[in-house]
């Protein structure tokens, strides 16, 4: 695609057309020159907007809180996006799309946009396309932009380097949760919330993080105190406190200069991210170039087709270089 269509593209999703704004985050959504032409237009103008993560167990109310988050946001004036993190087919490898049904109530809403992309199997729970479209919303002057994880267990790490705000959600009666506090998911936190609090053992579970805050020392630390909040978002109790928490979070952030070490951060994972799905595809290529020659190796002798991997690499190393001194 040329630079002025995506100009154009750019200049009319700024004038609130939502068709322009998902046509580009479709052109983000997979590596290649297209998504890099609309990263290098859209990075200049980003940088602004705060992003919270939501993650933490399966079964916690992540989508139901997220959606009672959104609407005190847009009371507050922000303009908001979400980005809900589904598990991927194993058949498809699309996402299930069932965040975006659970917040259909702010579907009629102009000042949000929901987008549910797949995890494509990374165990960070994130995907090279959730950070470009972050990158995209900010450009577009989105104000906050959530990021809504699978809720998979402790492999979620991946979202302490792309968000702002970590936001993690626990639940009363979640099994041990002493142990639960002590590694993975649940040490990246600068929010913790114990949802459905109206059910019983809120006040336990409550109890346990407040210790593990004050003697065990999780979260990220940074000079910042982890708050603790207990909400019930069916109920639709405790919001504005933790939207509070949310925005004490980001002064913080602010004042200090850590906004823009993590915005910082968010890119190198995305670089990253990018240089492994060019690697992978051009692995990929010199892989089925190589068919029947791992075919023939294979028939011979198997300890002489793994030997082969090392030319695969090697060719496929060759290919990104080359590639990369053409453009």
């Amino acid at each position: 695609m040329k630079a002025s269509s995506v100009d154009r593209l750019i200049e009319l999703a700024l004038e609130g057309k939502l068709r322009a704004l998902g046509r580009l985050l479709t052109l983000v959504e997979h590596p290649g020159p297209e998504a890099l032409e609309v990263l290098s237009r859209v990075a200049p103008r980003a940088g602004r907007a705060q992003v919270i993560g939501f993650t933490g167990i399966p079964g916690a109310g992540k989508s139901t809180l997220v959606s009672r988050v959104i609407t005190h946001l847009r009371r507050r004036g922000y303009k908001v996006a979400v980005l809900a993190i589904d598990p991927s087919s194993p058949y498809s490898g699309g996402s299930i799309m069932g965040d975006r049904l659970r917040m259909q109530e702010h579907a009629a809403d102009p000042g949000v946009f929901i987008r549910s992309i797949p995890t494509r199997g990374l165990k960070g729970g994130l995907s090279m396309a959730a950070l470009a479209m972050i990158e995209v919303f900010d450009a577009l002057g989105y104000d906050k932009i959530i990021i809504e994880t699978v809720g998979v267990g402790q492999s979620e790490v991946d979202v302490a380097h792309a968000a702002h705000t970590i936001v993690v959600v626990t639940m009363p009666g979640a099994g041990d949760d002493i142990q639960m506090l002590k590694a993975g998911v649940m040490e990246i936190g600068d929010i913790y919330v114990v949802n459905k609090s109206d059910k019983p053992e809120a006040n336990k579970t409550a109890a346990y993080l407040q210790f593990a805050l004050e003697k065990e020392g999780i979260g990220r630390g940074e000079g910042w105190t982890p708050r603790l909040v207990k909400t019930s978002a069916v109920m639709g109790q405790g919001i504005d406190v933790l939207v509070d928490a949310i925005e004490e979070h980001w002064r913080y952030l602010k004042d200090t200069g850590l906004a823009a070490r993590r915005v910082a951060s968010r890119r190198v994972l995305l670089t990253r991210l990018m240089a492994e799905a060019r690697l992978n595809a051009a692995l990929s290529e010199v892989l089925e170039e190589m068919r029947g020659e791992v075919e023939a190796a294979l028939e011979k002798d198997i300890s002489g087709a793994f030997t082969l991997s090392e030319v695969l690499a090697r060719r496929a190393a060759e290919r990104v270089l080359k590639g990369s001194r053409a453009g």
